[in-house]
C-alpha cells in the first residue's frame, strides 16, 4: 500500500515539535558534514528552535566569521554595515544623554547657568526647591528617629532604676541595717542616693545618739 504524503504543517504538541527539531537538527548536521567531506565544501548552518537555543554547524577549521567574510567577498553586500551603523547611532544618543546629564549636574551645581534662559532657569530652580524639601524631610525624618531612640534608651534606663529601687526597698525591709554605714553618728547608704536627684532614692538614717545600737529612737526616711 502506498504511503501518504506527510502535510507539512507546524506541530501543535510542544513536546512533539521540541523532540522532531531535535531529531531533523541531527540529520541536517550529519547531512551538512558529509556534504563538506564528500565534495569539499563549505558548510555553514544557523538555526534557532522555539525556545530560543542556538545550534550551529560550520566546516572545520573555518569560524562563523570567517565563514561570512567569505561570503561578503562573494556577494556585493555588507553583512556589517548595518549592524555598525546602529551601533554607531546608538553610541551617539548616549554621548548625548550623557552631556545632558553633565549639563544637568553642572547647573544644580551653580555653573554653566550664563546660557540658560529666564523660563530654563525658573525651571532649574523649581526642581531645586523640590530637592530641597525632600531633603528637608528626609532630615527631619532623621532627626524624630534620633530622638525617639534616646527616648526609648531613657525610657529603658528609668525602668532599670525603678526595678533597682524596689529590689532596695524590698531587701530594707526584710533587713532595716541593709546598706547602712556608720558615718560619725549619721547612717547613710553605701548606694550614695541622694535628694539632689528627683525620682532617686534617698535613704537616711538619722539618730539622735551617737550609739546607734543604745536603744535610742532613730528615724528611718526615703525621699
Amino acid at each position: 500500500m502506498a504511503r501518504g504524503k506527510l502535510q507539512i504543517k507546524k506541530i501543535e504538541n510542544t513536546t512533539n515539535r521540541q523532540v522532531t527539531y531535535s531529531k531533523r537538527r541531527t540529520g541536517l548536521f550529519k547531512k551538512a558534514y558529509e556534504l563538506s567531506v564528500l565534495c569539499d565544501a563549505k558548510v555553514s548552518i544557523i538555526m534557532v528552535s522555539s525556545t530560543r537555543k542556538l545550534h550551529e554547524f560550520i566546516t572545520e577549521p573555518l569560524s562563523q566569521k570567517q565563514f561570512y567574510d567569505q561570503y561578503q567577498k562573494a556577494k556585493p553586500c555588507d553583512l556589517w554595515s548595518n549592524h555598525y551603523q546602529v551601533m554607531q547611532e546608538q553610541l551617539r544618543k548616549l554621548r548625548e544623554v550623557n552631556r545632558n546629564l553633565r549639563n544637568e549636574i553642572s547647573h544644580r551645581k551653580g555653573e554653566s547657568l550664563n546660557g540658560l534662559s529666564h523660563e530654563e532657569l525658573y525651571i532649574l530652580e523649581q526642581k531645586m526647591q523640590e530637592a530641597v524639601d525632600v531633603t528637608r524631610q528626609q532630615k527631619m525624618k532623621t532627626i524624630v528617629a534620633a530622638i525617639e531612640k534616646s527616648k526609648k534608651k531613657v525610657r529603658n534606663g528609668d525602668q532599670i532604676q525603678r526595678n533597682l529601687l524596689h529590689d532596695c526597698e524590698l531587701l530594707i525591709k526584710e533587713d532595716p541595717h541593709f546598706g547602712l554605714v556608720d558615718n560619725g553618728g549619721d547612717y547613710e547608704t553605701v548606694f550614695g542616693c541622694s535628694n539632689a536627684y528627683p525620682g532617686r532614692l534617698a535613704l537616711r538614717l538619722q539618730s539622735n545618739h551617737y550609739n546607734f545600737h543604745g536603744g535610742a529612737g532613730s528615724d528611718l526616711t526615703f525621699a
